[in-house]
């Protein structure tokens, strides 16, 4: 693992969350063995898979015709025994290069994918990854197993961003791709159609996944401390402005703000998390922070 990739994981933020842990807050459905809320009842269900015999275990889910072929012990397992799937987006948009100080948006998104990815493997939960602008450009399926940790890295440390932001179908696709229900995390700015994000969000949760939106700021971005005469150079296809930042700093604010509290707001409405994120935040801060309300808000 080169310097670039290993940077993604802060030590500090780590043990903070492995500290605090992180548990589905609504129902999921999983594939293997864990200890979250599962919509099933019973044995009277879908097979899934065998694991071998642990002393303790029910006896009456022995599976003897395979007893009986390898001579070892093996349990059936069944889908309401569950842990819960983690799709972790992150917005690979030119929108999210932006950065006036020592990184960049998606550096900073990168690192909070990488160590969440990190806790929710060490927990031993499943991880899926998804980088996107447009659609889709990286993707790795879900995986419980801890060596695919290192997989994420080398995806997060070498995608570089190409293009404009289309966020909704992205949300809408996955929705109708995932057919266990299961936690979607979103890392983004969120500089995109306001009314297209609210319905992909809204086509998530109808389907009974929890949906966690983390947006990614700069401090720039919300302070707006520019002064004199400044060039805006618009990224995603935006023209160049020149302008006098002291004329349009009000106005600029207002609506700024009036942006974020409609998605705090539209979060809220639908059952979802809405994590507001300055990059220049120490990360275990906000991760520690985010998962303590977390386990203060589980029902």
């Amino acid at each position: 693992m080169d310097a670039e990739t290993r940077k993604l994981l802060d030590p500090r933020a780590i043990a903070r969350a492995e500290a605090l842990g992180m548990n589905a807050r609504f129902i999921v459905e999983g594939y293997m063995a864990g200890e979250h809320k599962s919509p099933y009842r019973g044995f009277a269900i879908e097979f899934s898979q065998h694991r071998e015999y642990a002393p303790g275990d029910d006896v009456r889910h022995l599976d003897w015709k395979v007893q009986a072929k390898t001579e070892r012990y093996y349990i059936k397992q069944y889908e309401q025994e569950t842990n819960f799937v983690a799709h972790l987006l992150l917005d690979g948009s030119e929108s999210m290069k932006y950065g006036s100080g020592e990184i960049s948006k998606l550096e900073y998104g990168k690192m909070m994918a990488a160590c969440l990815a990190y806790l929710i493997l060490h927990q031993r939960d499943a991880v899926a990854l998804g980088i996107f602008d447009e659609e889709i450009r990286e993707y790795l399926p879900r995986s419980d197993n801890r060596d695919n940790l290192f997989r994420i890295m080398n995806r997060l440390a070498g995608f570089e961003p190409l293009h404009g932001t289309r966020l909704a179908p992205v949300l809408h696709g996955l929705a109708g791709q995932i057919k266990r229900k299961g936690i979607v995390i979103v890392i983004s700015d969120f500089f995109d159609d306001e009314e297209e994000l609210l319905q992909s969000v809204q086509h998530l949760r109808f389907k009974g996944h929890e949906v966690i939106m983390m947006q990614v700021l700069d401090p720039c971005e919300i302070d707006f401390p520019f002064t004199g005469n400044v060039e805006f150079e618009g990224l995603e296809d935006l023209p160049l402005i020149r302008t006098r930042p002291s004329q349009i700093k009000k106005s600029y604010h207002r609506e700024f703000e009036k942006f974020r509290e409609r998605l705090r707001s539209d979060a809220e409405r639908h059952q979802c998390h809405f994590v507001e994120v300055r990059t220049d935040q120490a990360l275990d801060e906000v991760l520690a922070n985010y998962l303590t309300f977390r386990r203060s808000t589980a029902g």
